[in-house]
């Protein structure tokens, strides 16, 4: 499938979404105990520390959960542009408009379908 976007458009894309990926998984690295691949920090074993790693740990689960989200949106983007379907709307079909796409390179529908989605919620 050819893209009706030029060749440097999508490689500026490109550039962009590996970037964010390497971000966030330098980010989603430091959120994790080296040694051991947890989110759950360990401060020691005292109450006030017990206390400080529950709430760490809440903390960076909610930051976890958002990065992975957006690491999802990241990859399947990055999929769309090896396949050479990046930019079509999903819902209806349309191309995304190109300044759609620089602000937001992960999405994945158009305006009007984005709009439509969001009111019905």
């Amino acid at each position: 499938m050819k893209s009706p976007f030029s060749n440097e458009f999508l490689a500026e894309i490109k550039t962009a979404l590996e970037e964010q990926k390497t971000r966030l998984t330098r980010q989603l690295g430091d959120l994790t105990d080296k040694e051991t691949g947890s989110a759950f920090p360990n401060y020691g074993e005292g109450e006030d520390e017990s206390a400080e790693e529950v709430a760490t740990y809440d903390s960076n689960l909610q930051l976890i959960d958002s990065m992975g989200s957006e690491m999802r949106d990241v990859n399947e983007s990055l999929g769309r542009l090896e396949k050479g379907t990046y930019g079509t709307c999903k819902y209806c079909g349309e191309q995304i408009d190109e300044q759609r796409l620089r602000a937001r390179p992960t999405s994945s529908s158009c305006v009007a379908c984005k709009k439509a989605l969001t009111q019905e919620m």
